[in-house]
């Protein structure tokens, strides 16, 4: 689904004055984008498409730390998603989730798997209560959409390598009184598939 601004009013600012706006606001982390309560200045014509390539003026953004830069400042109000500095806040489109999960490391602390998510804005999560996994699927085609949350109610797509490198590492556990095929990072298990669907599934 496609998540397009809020509202039609008019942008009276560009991808440039945000920018602007952004690094001076810049620190050491990421910036509190949570905490700025800027008027809203209307919707720029930018989108990130479900691939996770940003677009403005419907060209593709092509100088990545620009796209780092505005991953910074993004932010999900309901449904909606913006580009918040402490001076204005835009509308942006977005067709799925705001990320791209490119890859991920496993590991183990206390004798538990880890899974750390790297997206393609360098972003990096380690799925668990914190950053949960979850799988939607299309009621028509039945195809998994498996997404992990990085922060703040922005999620990332994982991409179909990862994914098929998570169901190599997949099990089976009890869940809500019945057996599922799934991942377990952190000591928290992530239900994919019903058991009893997992055969002749396209994961």
């Amino acid at each position: 689904m496609i998540n397009s601004p809020s509202s039609q009013k008019s942008v009276n600012v560009t991808a440039e004055s945000i920018l602007a706006s952004a690094r001076a606001a810049k620190g050491r982390g990421l910036p509190p984008v949570h905490k700025w309560n800027p008027p809203f200045c209307g919707d720029l014509d930018m989108r990130i498409a479900r691939d996770g390539t940003w677009f403005y003026l419907g060209t593709p953004i092509g100088r990545p730390e620009l796209v780092r830069l505005f991953s910074t400042i993004l932010r999900k109000d309901g449904d909606s998603y913006f580009l918040v500095t402490p001076v204005e806040k835009v509308g942006i489109t977005v067709e799925d989730a705001p990320f791209l999960a490119v890859d991920f490391d496993v590991s183990e602390e206390d004798g538990q798997q880890v899974l750390t998510f790297l997206t393609n804005v360098a972003d990096r999560a380690v799925a668990g209560p914190d950053h949960p996994i979850r799988v939607s699927r299309d009621p028509d085609t039945g195809e998994p959409s498996p997404y992990v949350l990085i922060r703040d109610r922005l999620e990332a797509l994982i991409d179909r390598k990862s994914f098929y490198r998570l169901v190599d590492i997949g099990e089976t556990a009890p869940h809500e009184g019945q057996d599922w095929f799934g991942i377990r990072s952190s000591g928290q298990f992530f239900p994919i598939i019903p058991a009893d669907q997992l055969t002749g599934a396209d994961a």
